[in-house]
């Protein structure tokens, strides 16, 4: 794996069967997810995108092909240890936000400190110096059913982003928020996930920030049609 890539992707199959029929979802895709940089995953709903960071961060598991995530070869860890990785390692920011429902909005924020061994009290307390930089502290302590969506989008990216992890895998992380509050969210996302050591891949559709990427990967029907700086002219 090359120093400076966060994932590596070789020949990346999946199908899934639909009734009696196989469906190919991605075609053999190959590619190198750089440390340092932000890149964005886009093209038209059904092209893969959800499929192909999904298998790149251990959700979904390819039927063929391999992945390397910082020289570890996900698919090669057992269920438990697999598990382990991605506490460590990796923060999500799904469409559907999945907050615990029972728990306020800081203590979802902390879920990942917590789950590491951090004692409630100072994993709080961390969770809420990101809920303040997201523009959300004074919501620290409402469940999530007293928040709106923009609201509870930024509770789960805080909880994404609280334990520093080394990559950042975004589904759509504007999608439920105004020009302002997306911008100020890609600032936080560049500011914590973006380093040398660390990367951010972003699936998204919303062409308010396409500006903010280091780097494009367009999908078209479950294969790279362009790796670049900037949006090809036809999209």
């Amino acid at each position: 794996m090359n120093a400076e890539s966060a994932i590596s992707a070789r020949g990346i199959v999946r199908d899934f069967q639909a009734g009696q029929s196989t469906i190919r979802v991605l075609h053999g895709i190959d590619t190198d997810i750089k440390a340092g940089e932000m890149t964005y995953v886009v093209g038209e709903s059904g092209s893969g995108k959800t499929t192909l960071i999904s298998i790149m961060c251990g959700i979904l598991w390819p039927t063929e092909g391999d992945v390397q995530v910082f020289g570890t070869d996900i698919y090669n860890l057992s269920d438990s240890e697999l598990v382990k990785f991605r506490l460590n390692n990796i923060g999500f920011i799904f469409q559907q936000y999945n907050l615990i429902p029972s728990i306020d909005a800081a203590a979802n924020a902390a879920v990942p400190l917590i789950a590491q061994g951090m004692a409630i009290g100072p994993a709080r307390e961390k969770a809420k110096e990101l809920l303040e930089k997201l523009n959300i502290g004074d919501q620290a302590n409402k469940l999530p059913n007293q928040l709106s969506g923009g609201q509870q989008q930024r509770v789960a990216i805080a909880r994404a982003l609280v334990h520093q992890p080394r990559l950042v895998v975004c589904d759509e992380p504007t999608a439920a928020l105004d020009a302002s509050s997306g911008r100020r969210v890609m600032d936080l996302l560049r500011d914590v996930a973006v380093a040398p050591d660390r990367a951010c891949i972003i699936v998204t559709h919303d062409n308010r920030i396409f500006d903010l990427a280091d780097r494009i990967l367009v999908l078209e029907d479950g294969r790279v049609t362009h790796d670049g700086t900037d949006m090809p002219d036809d999209h």
